[in-house]
């Protein structure tokens, strides 16, 4: 029960590297339980470098990041796999196998992250894609579904294991406006019912239209709207 009353983010004095490149410097930050938080700034600030290392697919040069209750400065390989039981990665490529199911997409996944009671896999399964409002797409292929159908496969997976956390790198980079919308809505209700959520975007409208905080990557440091004003007109 102690996990409850921690953040599920808190990164402290962490400098983030891209191979020998350092894109961020001495970042401070929390996320809390049900927080919802923008993650902005231009093409090549550190978004995607930053969203990797809290998801441990980049090493942490310096500092100390804690997510869902692991410390992933002192992580071990054998324990990201327990990490990521516990938080939600949603990509803006979608990264589905095209030549599966939306189904054998998803049990792939629950398998891989130990689920084994066939009844309570595909119980699941049905509960998730009637969340992200599927429940008839199960049989499809991925190239048999919209972009933004596939999107919400992809928001579904990341559900299976009911994350603490989402983190969501430009997840409506690729769709229309109006599709991109229906899929912002969907992380909303995602996140009202205590789901915390990160997500890096480009997209004016949402930010203008639902004011929550904004982290901001600029010239190697990580603004937050939660300490210090700044200025949003330039580009993100």
């Amino acid at each position: 029960m102690e996990l409850d009353s921690r953040p599920v983010v808190e990164v402290s004095e962490a400098n983030i590297y891209q191979e020998d490149h350092k894109v961020l410097s001495d970042i401070n930050f929390r996320i809390e339980k049900g927080e919802f938080v923008f993650l902005v700034g231009r093409t090549g600030s550190g978004k995607s470098s930053l969203l990797k290392c809290l998801y441990a697919d980049l090493p942490i040069a310096s500092g100390a990041i804690d997510v869902a209750g692991y410390n992933l400065k002192k992580i071990k390989n054998k324990d990201i796999p327990f990490l990521r039981r516990k938080i939600g990665i949603i990509f803006q490529d979608f990264q589905l196998f095209p030549d599966r199911t939306v189904t054998e997409n998803l049990t792939f996944v629950m398998r891989a992250t130990g689920w084994k009671d066939r009844t309570k896999i595909k119980s699941r399964l049905a509960e998730v894609l009637m969340r992200v409002g599927l429940g008839a797409a199960a049989d499809k292929m991925p190239h048999q579904l919209s972009g933004g159908e596939q999107q919400r496969v992809v928001i579904a997976r990341a559900l299976i294991n009911e994350p603490v956390i989402l983190f969501a790198d430009e997840p409506t980079g690729n769709l229309d406006p109006e599709v991109s919308n229906g899929i912002f809505s969907l992380f909303k209700e995602i996140n009202r019912s205590g789901t915390a959520i990160l997500m890096a975007t480009h997209n004016h409208k949402f930010i203008e239209d639902h004011p929550e905080r904004i982290l901001k990557c600029e010239e190697g440091k990580l603004l937050d709207s939660a300490e210090v004003e700044f200025n949003l007109s330039s580009h993100y």
